[in-house]
């Protein structure tokens, strides 16, 4: 539980870090709490959500070499952006970047953590 904990902390870290560096990804007075909130909701989203995105979408993402899957990326980010207040997401490249910045800090910590 303590290691659940220290990685979810870690990964709101993170999401502030990649708020600050990435243009189009906007977190509301670079506040904690949001970014907390941001991390937790896109644990959830990628649990629950992506794999049945993923399932709905194989037909798509065969015939695009999986290229579909990331823009399954995208339309969780601005999923959780809809329903984090002050968290914003601009365009296409940014929240892409951020998905992928996020799963790789989560892989890192999941290696390291657990």
């Amino acid at each position: 539980m303590v290691n659940f904990i220290i990685k979810y902390l870690l990964i709101a870290i993170a999401v502030i870090v990649f708020a600050k560096y990435i243009d189009g990804i906007v977190i509301q007075d670079d506040n904690f709490i949001i970014s907390l909130k941001v991390a937790i909701a896109m644990g959830f989203v990628n649990t629950f959500l992506k794999p049945v995105l993923k399932i709905i979408s194989f037909p798509i993402t065969i015939l695009s070499l999986g290229l579909f899957l990331l823009v399954i990326n995208v339309i969780l980010v601005y999923l959780v952006s809809h329903f984090v207040t002050g968290f914003n997401v601009h365009g296409f490249v940014p929240p892409l970047l951020f998905s992928f910045g996020i799963s790789v800090v989560s892989t890192i910590l999941g290696w390291i953590l657990d």
